[in-house]
């Protein structure tokens, strides 16, 4: 069974139980740091760690889908999880309000679905 590895509530409802889902109480930064050191130990991205047209510094939420099977690294998702932390690193996060988490949230919870 794949992984899950996701911050955004609407994702761990909707398919904890389903699917193994790793539920990581961080920022943006800190799920793809999180994906990042599993996949140093073999894992193998499924969907980019950016997808979609939202910048890294305009959303709190994300969701990424690993392999579960620990094997031999993968030097394509080691390049990207890498490549995707060093952009995060680049745009700090904006001030988001309240009122917009949950949109947030449906926006990641969509693109992965």
């Amino acid at each position: 069974m794949d992984i899950l590895v996701t911050n955004n509530p609407l994702v761990k409802a909707k398919y904890q139980g389903e699917a193994r889902v790793d539920f990581v109480d961080t920022d943006l930064l800190g799920v793809l740091v999180y994906v990042r050191n599993l996949i140093h130990k073999g894992h193998r991205l499924l969907t980019h760690p950016l997808s979609g047209s939202v910048k890294p510094n305009e959303t709190f939420y994300k969701t990424v889908l690993i392999t579960d099977i620990s094997s031999k690294l993968d030097l394509q998702s080691v390049t990207i999880i890498e490549e995707c932390v060093l952009t995060a690193q680049k745009f700090p996060p904006k001030d988001i309000s309240e009122k917009h988490l949950h949109d947030m949230q449906i926006v990641d919870f969509s693109l992965i679905s």
